[in-house]
């Protein structure tokens, strides 16, 4: 499945282009977990080709199983595209109401609306794709100390809606929030 969605520009920032991640995107990906504070909010860091090439694996599986949809979110700049971010839609399942989102942004790309801009691109795809298979909420969780996260989920439109206990592999208690199908 070939899906390539953007999010518009802004007056402070130039549009988003997302679409699966491809093999060519190794170097960018290892460049974007050079970044000490991705790789403390991240369970799986990337930090070596190999590890590169199992994450744009696992990613081609997701969208070939239908339950996972990784999203290389990328920008235009002077010198060509560059990746800002990653965006999540995982535990996708026909008949089940809700489904996860998840993001990361590189270094660079952080305070500039990256992540909420592509994180709303995505929730609306997922819900048009998927509601007829009956997706009816969206969840975007993180750790508590994770402040930058809660700005990310209310520009977003994902209300807060619980604290919840700590629970292996995350070592703190975690924000649920939630979007529901307009």
């Amino acid at each position: 499945m070939s899906v390539v969605l953007s999010a518009a520009a802004t007056p402070t920032a130039p549009g988003l282009l997302l679409r699966p991640w491809r093999d060519g995107d190794a170097d960018a990906l290892l460049e974007a977990y050079r970044d000490p504070v991705l790789r403390a909010w991240t369970r799986f860091p990337v930090t070596t080709r190999a590890e590169a090439g199992a994450f744009l694996r696992r990613a081609r599986q997701g969208w070939a199983a239908g339950r996972r949809f990784s999203f290389a979110v990328l920008e235009d700049t002077p010198s060509g595209e560059r990746l800002v971010a990653c965006v999540l839609l995982k535990e996708v399942q026909p008949g089940r109401p809700a489904a996860e989102v998840g993001y990361w942004t590189a270094a660079p790309a952080r305070g500039r609306s990256v992540a909420p801009r592509a994180v709303d691109a995505v929730t609306g795809w997922a819900f048009a794709r998927f509601a007829a298979g009956g997706l009816t909420r969206l969840e975007l969780l993180h750790q508590v100390d994770n402040p930058a996260s809660c700005r990310v989920a209310e520009k977003s439109g994902y209300a807060f809606v619980e604290v919840l206990p700590a629970r292996p592999p995350f070592p703190r208690d975690g924000h649920r929030h939630v979007r529901r199908l307009p």
